[in-house]
């Protein structure tokens, strides 16, 4: 089903949309870039039974019959590259370098989990235990939910339903995505290509809409994984928890980074460029906070505060990469932004570079904030912009403290030039994962989990098999190794045989002669 799927279903099967239209806007300047139903949940529930018809066909597949349909659909993306990124910077108003990373994490993704699934869904075989498992063979098997939803953020139009999507539909199930109303358009074009383009199997929908939609899949869907606020996150966690449904949810970050005494001051002030203004800071696990040690303090700040400042923002021609930055996705975000930044400077920081939103467009200046504490909301809240709040600390155990004073722990950055000074502080640091001498780079290594702790998160994805098993339902098989016309235990019970059997247990469990003799003890 495309974008333009609906709750009624004609004759063809194409379902027709019932609801209201939304608008896409582009954030740079305005302008109505596309549109797309509000399918609502009669939509949503027409969508989910059309997949459950075709879930048991796609799992019959097995991993490599699957394999061969998501490699044609990598052949799609890279074919149709250009026009992927051109819908996504209209709708979300990224820079074209910025967009067009996700047309690699889309390749990544599809190449790790088809070349990869048929050792992950592999049935296990289980040592037995015990006499009683002394004539059986144990097996488990790896059977997908049918149906697996997918709620997805507005920063990554691409990038995010793939993110979890391919392991999804590599392991078997269906899957029902719902994209931000915000920036629905991508993946309406990428659903569009895998069913009518590639005519592969109807086993993916993209039901585009608003809350009730949204609700709507956390109501149809076997299992549920969904990215975003920690607000919502807690409202769909409550719910699947009503229907008895395991959910899987990566929410907000405020990520620390470390600054130590040792570290190679060059090279971390690139990345707390890259990895604060990235996406104008709209991703959960970008730099939100910066504690660096006062001997480099100054010399940090001096780089990173030039690097910003020269960074070039706005909505570059397709294809040209001669901006670094675009605009901020949704007005309310730009809102957040300029009152972090407000707040901070009201309680005595500093803007060094920035500071300000553009008299057009949903842009903010790529900011640079210091002489910051732990009273601002720019270092407690998460902002998701382009700002670079910097704090002096005295000590790694001061930096360690800040760091973890935080309702958050997606991700954390450690920087120093002795490996084991920076093994050491990331032990101390709560957050699902620690870059050391590099930034957000945890998420892009598929082979090790993505989880987030305290409110970043319940579960995790990637982390090898474990991505693709999450979307799965462990059923154990046992059977014979030997036929035996009735088992031991088996009616009727005869008084030689349960004493002798009651012996064994004694013999075999027990762990001293007495016991397993059966002797009685002395009164």
């Amino acid at each position: 089903m495309t974008a333009g799927t609906t709750d009624q279903a004609d004759g063809s099967g194409v379902l027709q949309a019932s609801g209201g239209i939304i608008e896409v806007r582009c954030p740079a300047d305005g302008r109505i870039v596309g549109r797309v139903p509000d399918l609502g949940a009669a939509g949503v529930q027409a969508a989910a039974k059309q997949l459950r018809a075709a879930q048991p066909a796609w799992e019959a597949l097995g991993p490599e019959g699957r394999a061969k349909h998501m490699r044609n659909f990598l052949d799609w993306i890279l074919d149709n590259e250009a026009n992927l990124v051109g819908i996504m910077q209209e709708e979300s108003g990224k820079s074209w370098g910025d967009a067009a990373l996700e047309v690699s994490m889309a390749v990544d993704l599809i190449n790790y989990y088809s070349g990869h699934a048929a050792e992950f869904l592999a049935d296990r075989k289980v040592p037995s235990w015990g006499a009683s498992g002394l004539t059986k063979k144990l097996r488990v098997f790896a059977r997908p939910h049918q149906l697996v939803g997918m709620i997805t953020p507005w920063n990554g139009p691409l990038g995010g339903p793939m993110l979890d999507g391919v392991a999804a539909l590599m392991a078997g199930a269906a899957v029902l995505f719902k994209p931000s109303e915000v920036t629905p358009l991508t993946w309406a074009e990428a659903t569009r290509g895998w069913l009518e383009d590639l005519g592969a199997p109807p086993v993916l929908a993209n039901v585009t809409g608003g809350p009730e939609a949204g609700a709507a899949v956390v109501d149809e869907v076997d299992m549920i994984m969904f990215t975003g606020s920690t607000r919502t996150g807690r409202k769909i966690a409550a719910r699947a928890g009503e229907r008895l449904i395991p959910c899987s949810l990566e929410l907000g970050g405020k990520d620390p980074m470390v600054v130590l005494s040792d570290a190679d001051i060059d090279r971390a002030s690139s990345a707390a460029a890259w990895g604060g203004m990235w996406n104008s800071g709209q991703i959960c696990i970008s730099v939100e906070r910066v504690y660096v040690e006062a001997p480099v303090y100054d010399e940090f700040v001096a780089k990173v505060t030039d690097k910003v400042k020269n960074l070039r923002q706005g909505m570059d021609p397709d294809g040209s990469f001669t901006t670094d930055i675009g605009a901020m996705c949704t007005p309310a975000q730009l809102d957040i932004v300029e009152k972090h930044v407000n707040d901070a400077v009201a309680k005595g920081a500093r803007v060094l570079t920035g500071g300000k939103r553009a008299e057009d467009g949903q842009f903010f200046e790529p900011t640079v904030l210091v002489d910051v504490d732990h009273s601002m909301l720019c270092m407690r809240d998460e902002t998701f912009g382009p700002t670079l709040p910097i704090m002096k600390v005295d000590s790694e155990q001061e930096a360690v403290r800040l760091a973890n004073d935080s309702r958050y722990g997606l991700s954390a950055s450690v920087w120093s030039r002795s490996r084991s000074r920076a093994d050491r502080i990331a032990r101390q640091i709560e957050a699902g994962a620690v870059n050391v001498n590099n930034v957000m780079m945890s998420t892009f290594q598929l082979t090790i989990p993505m989880s987030g702790w305290k409110e970043s998160g319940v579960g995790s994805r990637s982390g090898g098999a474990a991505g693709m098993l999450k979307f799965c339902r462990q059923q154990s098989v046992v059977s014979e190794r030997i036929h035996l016309r009735s088992e031991p235990h088996w009616y009727p019970y005869v008084p030689k045989k349960s004493e002798l059997q009651a012996k064994m247990v004694r013999f075999l469990g027990a762990h001293d002669w007495r016991r397993r003799l059966g002797r009685t003890p002395k009164r």
